[in-house]
């Protein structure tokens, strides 16, 4: 391949044709381009040792986050094995490992806060589906009025990530709120989109995370937070709440129950569960002692 627009070309090409994401084409070829430029040379010539390099510099000078570098890693691989069609030794292109930290959870009380903090009745809607239905918030933002069905008291995601469709739980305080944003707003697309932007556009992804940032600046809550935080919050109050793991799992759209089971340890496993030692004998021996 002559030149890199060539090479980027056909490797969105390739991201297209296996009907991946369009996160997926836009962030690979970011990625890919950052590598080319930085290697600075014919693509022909680049091979491990310019992969092992670049990462190194991601690393040690740039000081990446394991999950970005591994993200470029992942980028570059494709670049090399699908678009150049060449075998690599992968071993020499290890992938860095991830220190699994638990999410943060909101607590009921603080979830009721920030939707009470938001600008409008708008914000609170996008912001109040998001938490009661679990959704990812590009879920949120592609979301249609048709998807809101108020018979069956459920939310169509279609087409979520990896492209699959799925059902997840419609709120009944929530589709109150959705009702309320529909008469103040009436939006009106000829795609049915739910929730607009400016000039009349669906709301973005960017849009929705700004509408949660400016609501938690009004409320006393200093945890470090997202809007994704109200899909894990989502997930651990179901829990909670007596709800399996299986059923977690499908409203949520996870491919793999294992993905489902961080919830597993964010719930508040303590609550209403006493210590063996409050039941045996020793506690009464102990407390015979303090008087002694």
């Amino acid at each position: 391949m002559d030149n890199n627009e060539q090479v980027l070309s056909r490797l969105r090409e390739d991201i297209l044709l296996r009907g991946l994401s369009k996160g997926i084409l836009e962030t690979y070829t970011l990625n890919v381009r950052i590598f080319l430029t930085y290697c600075n040379r014919p693509v022909d010539e680049l091979d491990v040792e310019d992969i092992r390099k670049f990462l190194q510099y991601l690393i040690h000078e740039k000081k990446s986050l394991p999950g970005t570098v591994n993200t470029y890693s992942a980028a570059i691989r494709f670049l090399f094995a699908v678009t150049l069609n060449r075998t690599l030794n992968y071993l020499q292109i290890p992938r860095q490992k991830r220190r699994k930290a638990f999410p943060e959870v909101l607590t009921r009380e603080e979830i009721s806060t920030i939707m009470t903090g938001c600008e409008n009745i708008k914000h609170k809607a996008m912001l109040m589906v998001v938490y009661s239905s679990g959704l990812r918030v590009s879920e949120a933002a592609a979301l249609k009025v048709q998807h809101i069905d108020s018979k069956n008291m459920r939310v169509f995601v279609e087409c979520g990530k990896g492209g699959k469709d799925r059902f997840t739980l419609l709120s009944e305080t929530c589709l109150h709120v959705l009702r309320e944003y529909w008469k103040a707003y009436r939006p009106q697309h000829p795609e049915g989109w739910l929730f607009l932007g400016y000039k009349v556009t669906p709301i973005t992804p960017a849009g929705i995370k700004d509408a949660f940032n400016r609501a938690v600046k009004r409320t006393n809550i200093t945890k470090d937070v997202s809007v994704h935080t109200l899909r894990h919050s989502f997930a651990t109050h179901l829990l909670e709440d007596g709800a399996t793991l299986l059923q977690i799992k499908e409203l949520l759209g996870h491919s793999n129950i294992q993905s489902t089971t961080i919830y597993l340890h964010l719930t508040n496993t303590t609550s209403g569960v006493k210590s063996p030692l409050d039941h045996s004998p020793t506690k009464e021996r102990t407390s015979d002692a303090s008087h002694g």
